[in-house]
């Protein structure tokens, strides 16, 4: 018999908060002594995030798995998404690449498959742990894809799991998408639906309540609790509508103003978080050349699409500014992943993985060249990276789909487990590494931009590790929601419902 204790969150929509109220519980369970396991049986996103043996997941269930204090593990995401050109999405089963297929397909063709797959890490799961934590995707109430559905209630029935409902007061018409969402349901998906959660509220609750009120008595469903929005919160983020944090436009009194390149297939985008760790930073998003002017760093990110990115960036004036602003001296540039291919000679394509194009000329400002491949390489990485006359200890991970030969003039960034990975520019200005998590480095990041310090006249900064807040942000995750939720009830209503 399963020994799992189940609860489900869902939303009324995308970005409703799901993955970080999720966390908090298991932050929560774990807190309490139950070995708690993440669960998200279909995860779209561009984020990524690599387990100890290798393998692929969602990056918010890899996250959630920390936050629980537990390995992660392919069961606790076994089919991720990943869109890689218009309509047409590659897809991860239990951690490797299945192949990629468009949409109508996908739900014709592997719907049995999935399901197969996805009861059975379920199980596993819920044989092996106390509590699971499930997430759902979207919104329950896609009444024009509810039939083949793989990631609502259709999974709640596989765990027996009662759902709580999320709605974010954010986006205002928090009672309508909620009331809305309830009617949608089937009268028994209906009835697993033990509560709902309000999300992200900013103001006083007292004027909120004649609202809670009447949906409770409106639904028989109760408010479980009000959430505030809790700013500052150093947990990676999931979904790309979580990049508004940052801002868009030249200005602000920070020192150090880094602009991020942001292209419409950007991946990863986790790796720019810990710069948000240094006080006197700016982080702004880039998508034309009017917006880019003339930043102290330049980060190109991960990439589903390197190519097209690569294009969309030609096209916009973005590409032959960034060489003129390093030519000039005026600007330092990191690619990461697609972003170091494309700082490349060339990226060739002789296989079509990513477009019909065999080849684009790079911005040619690291000597290398990249051939797209057919496997898809995740990998764990440690080594010595080498930079300013120093060495540093840095750990990340890779997933790509390449590889980069050396062209003459190399020099590498990275020893790693016996090879070279990365370049460097023969001035050091222009960097680029298939290591994701480069930045989560903590010396590294802090001698990186105390250089920048120095010759911008300011005083350099002791180290801040990222990843002891990312810590400390999961117990204040924690807290806060314990606060303003009723958590003991919920556990309570959980063991009731396995009784029912």
């Amino acid at each position: 018999m399963a020994k799992a204790l189940p609860i489900m969150f869902q939303g009324t929509h995308s970005d409703a908060g799901k993955s970080v109220i999720a966390t908090a519980f298991c932050r929560m369970f774990a807190q309490d002594g139950w070995k708690t396991a993440p669960f998200k049986s279909q995860n779209m996103s561009l984020n990524s995030y690599v387990t100890p043996d290798g393998k692929e997941i969602g990056r918010a269930q890899g996250i959630q798995a920390e936050a629980a204090g537990v390995a992660a593990r392919v069961e606790m995401n076994p089919i991720l998404i990943k869109p890689s050109r218009e309509h047409e999405s590659q897809i991860v089963v239990l951690g490797k690449p299945y192949g990629n297929m468009q949409a109508f397909a996908y739900r014709n063709e592997f719907f049995d498959q999935g399901l197969a797959v996805i009861r059975q890490s379920l199980e596993t799961l819920m044989n092996e742990y106390d509590r699971l934590v499930i997430e759902g995707a979207g919104s329950p109430a896609e009444v024009n894809l509810n039939d083949r559905e793989l990631v609502n209630m259709r999974i709640a029935r596989l765990a027996n799991a009662p759902v709580v409902l999320i709605g974010d007061i954010e986006r205002g018409g928090v009672f309508a998408s909620l009331v809305g969402t309830l009617s949608l349901l089937e009268p028994e998906d209906r009835k697993r639906v033990i509560g709902v959660i309000i999300n992200k509220f900013r103001g006083d609750v007292s004027l909120l309540k004649p609202g809670l009120d009447w949906f409770e008595q409106h639904t028989g469903v109760p408010v479980l609790g009000v959430v505030p929005y809790l700013p500052d919160l150093t947990i990676d983020a999931e979904d790309s509508l979580s990049l508004e944090r940052f801002a868009s436009s030249v200005g602000g009194e920070e020192a150090i103003d880094i602009a991020v390149i942001r292209c419409p297939k950007i991946a990863n985008f986790t790796d720019i978080d810990p710069l948000l760790a240094e006080p006197d930073c700016r982080v702004r998003l880039v998508t034309h050349v009017g917006e880019l002017g003339e930043p102290d760093v330049i980060v190109l990110p991960g990439s589903k699409n390197t190519i097209e990115d690569l294009i969309y960036m030609k096209k916009r004036g973005l590409a032959s500014r960034i060489v003129s602003l390093v030519n000039e001296g005026k600007a330092r540039v990191v690619g990461l992943c697609g972003g170091y291919q494309m700082l490349g000679a060339v990226i060739r394509d002789p296989y079509g993985v990513e477009t019909p194009l065999l080849e684009v000329k790079g911005l040619g400002l690291l000597p290398i060249e990249t051939t797209l491949e057919r496997t898809k390489i995740t990998i764990r990485t440690e080594g010595m990276l080498t930079w300013a006359g120093e060495r540093f200890s840095v750990q990340g991970y890779e997933i790509h789909m390449g590889r980069s030969a050396p062209l003459p003039g190399y020099a590498p960034l990275i020893e790693a487990d016996g090879r070279h990975e990365g370049a460097k520019h023969s001035d050091e200005r222009v960097l680029g590494t298939y290591m994701h998590d480069l930045f989560h480095n903590d010396a590294f990041r802090t001698a990186f931009f105390n250089n920048i310090r120095r010759q911008k006249g300011i005083a350099p900064s002791g180290v801040r590790l990222f990843r002891s807040l990312k810590e400390k942000a999961f117990d204040r995750l924690a807290a806060h929601v314990r606060e303003h939720v009723d958590v003991g009830r919920i556990e309570q209503m959980m063991r009731q419902f396995q009784r029912l």
